[in-house]
């Protein structure tokens, strides 16, 4: 028999929920039968498999411990790779600057490429903030995503209910993001940018923005406003509205003014100019600044706070070299 004491990183969610986590490898049908049969209860007695789970609840496990064992999960090594970049860090929430080249996460099966969760998990261990033994479902995770080639905030949980309230804040657009991104063209002033957007190529991983609307698509909006301009290129300011899969970079080369360093909807001619005069190898985006608003709950403090991260070397450098220093 197996106890499991609730604490506040495994409350506030369905029991069902709470043991697909704990016993992975188990399948939800065995999970209801078992509530049922009630080897498995709560405080003694035998609940719904949609139950929430309360701090403090006592689970109990009519099992085994050697079937225990093999219903969990695997243990995966975390790895620690980059050092990180940190903007902000409090007992809740890590702001991190991620450069370009980085993974977000680790790629599915692949656990040994750099990527900067597990750098954050290292860390939070390395600090005692995160104990993975005594931790029984919950691993801190982030509540955005970042392509691999392009850098700046990403935004990390330490508890389950910090990471509940970014995953809602997220839906509600209450977080507001906004990039620095050089383009093809000569852009002056600003505009918000109403479109769709929908999958082409799952296998490349392509999108392709326009006008029409029909059930594959799904409303985008994107808004600009130049910060640099030049007679080629502009540097632009971008309010991500939505946030949809490569929309920015789609969304712009839509508007006829590419992203410079995008190899999938850029210029071929203009990435080989900053490929040749800047070595550079990646989409020119940057997250560089976050605003939270309308943050509920234990977050409340974050209200109305600006985070920002410095530009990547390499943006400074393009923008001393094609805009004379002009900021």
């Amino acid at each position: 028999m197996k106890e499991i004491i609730i604490t506040n990183n495994e409350a506030e969610q369905r029991i069902d929920r709470f043991l697909r986590k704990y016993l992975a490898k188990a399948s939800l049908s065995f999970i209801y039968k078992q509530i049922r049969k009630k080897n498995i209860v709560v405080n003694d007695s035998k609940v719904d498999e949609r139950y929430i789970l309360k701090l403090g609840d006592n689970i109990k496990l009519y099992f085994s411990d050697e079937t225990i064992e093999k219903l969990k999960s695997d243990p995966r090594k975390i790895l620690s790779h980059s050092k990180l970049d940190i903007i902000y860090e409090d007992e809740n929430i890590i702001l991190i600057n991620k450069p370009a080249g980085v993974l977000s996460h680790s790629a599915k099966g692949n656990y040994k490429e750099d990527n900067i969760v597990d750098s954050m998990l290292s860390y939070l261990i390395k600090k005692g903030d995160f104990v993975p033994r005594l931790s029984k479902t919950f691993t801190p995770s982030i509540a955005n995503r970042l392509d691999r080639n392009t850098s700046g905030i990403l935004i990390g949980g330490k508890n389950y209910e910090t990471i509940q309230e970014l995953n809602t804040a997220q839906r509600s657009s209450s977080i507001k993001k906004y990039y620095y991104t050089l383009v093809s063209g000569k852009i002056e002033g600003s505009s918000t940018e109403y479109a769709t957007i929908n999958k082409v190529n799952n296998h490349e991983n392509l999108v392709r923005v326009s006008k029409e609307e029909n059930s594959y698509t799904k409303d985008i909006i994107t808004a600009y406003k130049s910060i640099i301009t030049s007679d080629k290129y502009s540097l632009l300011e971008i309010d991500l509205i939505t946030g949809r899969t490569h929309q920015i970079r789609a969304h712009l080369s839509f508007l006829k003014m590419p992203v410079i360093g995008d190899r999938k909807y850029g210029l071929r001619q203009a990435n080989d100019y900053f490929k040749k005069k800047y070595n550079l190898n990646n989409q020119l985006l940057h997250c560089y600044k976050i605003v939270f608003d309308d943050l509920g709950r234990h977050l409340e403090y974050l209200n109305k706070q600006t985070f920002i991260a410095n530009n990547p070397v390499i943006l400074d450098k393009i923008i001393e070299g094609e805009f004379h220093g002009k900021n």
